[in-house]
């Protein structure tokens, strides 16, 4: 027979499930394989509860496409993305400490695996909770601009704050890491993250949206020619923009002393985002006598993530992260 508080335990259980539930699904590829022994994450947590603010007058229609020849292996991609979510990998054990991951995509895109679902497998392991965040892009004509990725990302922050003790964390113990263009949005909520560029929504918007520590991993950092990464920048801020427009969406000019510790790799050899932006960066953060960790790698190009550094010197820098994130009171 059940009680009382079994079936209020119940009820709450079967509450929240529906919750569950009624989130977005994580981006798939209809009909697509999945890669054997990795499981893929079905649990969400989708950012605006009545819809992204600033539709374009054409809504985007969200596609995900699959890049990888390798039956063994996924590296899809998703653009278009309507709504905003969170997807979320929980550890066996947590360690109270949490990373909300941007993946990188030029703009043009987010990738799914290679950037994000791969590192937060890794760091999952490792009993961190890692949320993996796809975000909206700026060329898809959303109201707020070249600030709606930040958008999405401080909103993210706010949530997984909010959820914190749902998730047993500590609401201090929240990193951000971002790869690419991912990087840039990473950078952009670490010195920009009390910038108003959204109406708050709920409960959650009153929350500190800074991370307390930051990851830009191979990050676009300058939005000026030549070292900006081009694509990155038109599809951000136009191809003709000003000087002006482009220093406000370079990060290393909005660093002050609230940016957070920040953790830096980049390899010298990367063919499409120069060293020189996290070169930069680290200046900024220097000079405002924030503390910054910086691995740069003689080689490993662009985009190496996890898969491409086996086997090169790069492959080490996610446990130069653990290391340095042990340091600043996380993990």
């Amino acid at each position: 027979m059940m009680n009382r508080r079994t079936l209020l335990v119940s009820a709450a259980a079967a509450g929240l499930a529906a919750r569950v539930m009624a989130q977005t699904p994580p981006p798939a590829v209809a009909g697509g394989h999945v890669a054997a022994g990795l499981p893929e994450p079905d649990e969400t947590i989708d950012l605006w509860p009545r819809g992204a603010p600033g539709m374009p007058a054409m809504p985007p229609v969200e596609i995900v496409d699959e890049r990888s020849r390798d039956a063994g292996l996924t590296d899809r991609s998703v653009h278009g993305t309507i709504r905003p979510r969170l997807v979320v990998f929980r550890p066996r054990i947590p360690n109270g400490s949490a990373v909300m991951v941007t993946p990188g995509g030029g703009y043009a895109r987010v990738v799914i695996d290679k950037e994000g679902y791969e590192i937060g497998r890794w760091l999952s392991a490792r009993g961190w909770t890692v949320f993996v965040l796809f975000y909206r892009l700026p060329g898809d004509g959303w109201k707020a601009g070249p600030d709606v990725a930040l958008s999405d990302a401080q909103r993210a922050m706010r949530i997984i704050r909010a959820r914190a003790r749902d998730y047993g964390l500590f609401p201090e113990r929240i990193a951000a890491m971002g790869f690419s263009a991912g990087g840039h949005v990473c950078a952009d909520l670490s010195t920009r993250f009390d910038a108003k560029v959204y109406d708050p929504v709920d409960a959650a918007d009153r929350l500190s949206a800074r991370p307390d520590v930051a990851a830009p991993i191979y990050a676009v950092q300058s939005m000026t020619l030549p070292i900006a990464h081009p694509g990155s920048r038109e599809l951000l801020i136009g191809k003709d923009a000003p000087p002006a427009l482009e220093a406000a969406h370079t990060p290393a000019n909005n660093v002050t002393r609230a940016t957070p510790p920040t953790f830096l790799v980049h390899a010298e050899d990367d063919p499409v985002v120069p060293v020189e932006n996290s070169l930069l960066y680290r200046a900024a953060l220097k000079k405002a006598g924030i503390p910054v960790e910086t691995h740069l790698f003689t080689a490993g190009g662009h985009g190496f993530g996890l898969r491409l550094a086996m086997g090169k010197p790069a492959e080490a820098w996610p446990d130069l992260f653990l290391a340095w994130a042990r340091t600043q009171g996380l993990g």
